[in-house]
Parts: C-alpha cells; structure tokens; sequence
C-alpha cells in the first residue's frame, strides 16, 4: 500500500510543526508527552535554544540555524530532543547517541530533520 503523498506529509509537518520560531530542549529520558526530563541546572545554566523552523519540503522539515550549542551541567546526561512552539511541547526525538556530562560541559546538536517515510 502507498503511503501518503509528499503534498500531505509536508501539509502533516507544517501542522504539526508550524514554520516560524520554536524552541529546542535537551532531556536525559523519554519526554513523553508533556516534555519530561528536561536538563536544567549548571554554571553556566542550561536553557532552551530558538531556532527557526522552515516550511516542510519533500516530506521533511528543519531549522534554518545550523548547529546549536547548549550548556550541560555535571551529571546531565542529553539523550533526547524536544521541540517547543509558543511554550507547548510538540515532540521529542532520541539523539543518535547519548552523552553523560561528568563535567560541566557543552552539547552540540547538529541540525535535525523531522520526517515522515
């Protein structure tokens, strides 16, 4: 059976995902629904990056800002990333690995991409 067509997979993601600003957290379990786990704490603090969203394109969808550094506070462990619109949590991803901080230290995220197959 054919899945649905890119139209609808980029009409789906620019839904779910509207283009325009959003926010990107860090989280050391599965966020859930709600946005659970997010890292917090450190010197300096962690805290929530903006990034731009851009309208979906070939059933995909990303931020226009290239890598996005965070700040991990020792003992923080970024194993997943969520995604805020306007203060509400629309998702969480699993980064492709985890990264326990034993040190207070920096994540890099490289740019992701939300897609439907």
């Amino acid at each position: 059976m054919a899945g649905p067509t890119t139209t609808v997979k980029n009409a789906m993601l620019d839904n779910a995902f509207p283009s325009g600003s959003a926010s990107l957290s860090l989280h050391s379990g599965d966020p859930g629904e709600t946005g659970l786990n997010e890292l917090s704490g450190g010197s300096p603090a962690y805290a929530r990056k903006s990034v731009t969203l851009t309208a979906a394109s070939a059933g995909t969808k990303t931020y226009s800002t290239g890598v996005v550094t965070f700040d991990v506070a020792a003992g923080g462990t970024a194993a997943y990333v969520g995604v805020w619109i306007s203060g509400t949590f629309k998702g969480g991803f699993k980064l492709p690995t985890s990264s326990f901080y034993p040190t207070q230290g920096t994540y890099q995220l490289q740019p992701i991409t939300i897609r439907i197959p």
